[in-house]
């Protein structure tokens, strides 16, 4: 089970190999129940959520601030996914930090069930902002760091981005501003696993050189191996310690789109696909046998 509160956690205390096995864990964990629940839906998107999986376990069981069956503390951290077609691989986490039952993961996608192929902040309690149209969910976070600081709350504000979401002109509206507004308790995290839809984000449209982009943009930029929960730990326990940063911060996460399952990795079919029982059993043996990944 997730701690209590993990909000008095001392950030700057490094982590124990027991706390990185269990981030390890996390993540794989975060796997698993993909595979599970695109079985349920019979489409899903598993290289989307295999890219991230890391980032998700550094978030929600170290980095952010949260009360366990509390998804509406006012102080917690907030997280939007600008890529909300990963949200399969979300909502066994919230399950886990008993912000809804966890019998309703069973029902995936079904008719009447509240957890859809994008999350909906108006039916999944944990879900901080609801995602479909790719593009929108920085400025969102953007509004929710500056009600923060309006209301006095000390919570910080994590968006997880898509690399081919950075061809979206919303995108660098919001950092924009957010460099302008001094929003120091935002943190961007770009997944960058270097596909989209339709192939290779920079066949598609070309983004870099991203760091640079993003630090003329006035953030401070932070590059991190996406699939190294240890690093990426630190990185986020290090910024919590930062005191009185005005400049909000960008991380790209470097990832492999599909990681853990070795052919997900080499074809861009799979950012939507399903998995036959025969296949489902082969990916879940080369998942496990993945372990950490790293």
């Amino acid at each position: 089970m997730p701690a209590e509160n993990i909000a008095v956690r001392d950030p700057v205390t490094p982590l124990t190999p027991e706390q990185i096995a269990r981030l390890k864990e996390r993540a794989l964990f975060v796997r698993l129940e993909t595979v599970r629940l695109i079985s349920i839906a019979k489409v899903g998107h598993y290289t989307s959520v295999f890219s991230c999986a890391e980032i998700f376990s550094a978030l929600y069981y170290d980095a952010m601030r949260l009360k366990r069956g509390e998804p509406k503390w006012p102080d917690r951290d907030r997280f939007l996914m600008g890529k909300g077609h990963a949200a399969v691989g979300l909502y066994p986490l919230l399950a886990d930090w008993d912000f809804f039952d966890k019998a309703w993961l069973d029902d995936y996608t079904r008719l009447g069930s509240p957890l859809g192929d994008h999350p909906d902040m108006r039916k999944v309690p944990g879900v901080d902002f609801s995602s479909g149209s790719i593009g929108h969910a920085l400025s969102g976070g953007l509004g929710m760091a500056l009600g923060g600081r309006l209301r006095g709350n000390a919570f910080d504000v994590y968006v997880l981005l898509g690399d081919g979401e950075m061809q979206e002109g919303q995108v660098w509206e919001a950092a924009l501003a957010a460099a302008h507004h001094k929003t120091g308790n935002l943190i961007a995290i770009v997944d960058r696993n270097g596909y989209q839809l339709d192939g290779k984000v920079d066949d598609v449209v070309g983004i870099e050189p991203l760091a640079d982009k993003w630090r003329s943009f006035g953030w401070d930029v932070r590059e991190v191996d996406g699939h190294d929960v240890a690093a990426m730990a630190t990185l986020f326990r290090e910024l919590k310690a930062e005191p009185a940063r005005e400049r909000p911060v960008c991380v790209i996460a470097l990832t492999a789109k599909g990681k853990g399952v070795e052919y997900m990795e080499t074809e861009p079919g799979w950012h939507l696909g399903w998995l036959a029982p025969e296949d489902e059993v082969r990916a879940i043996e080369e998942i496990k046998a993945n372990g950490g990944v790293q």
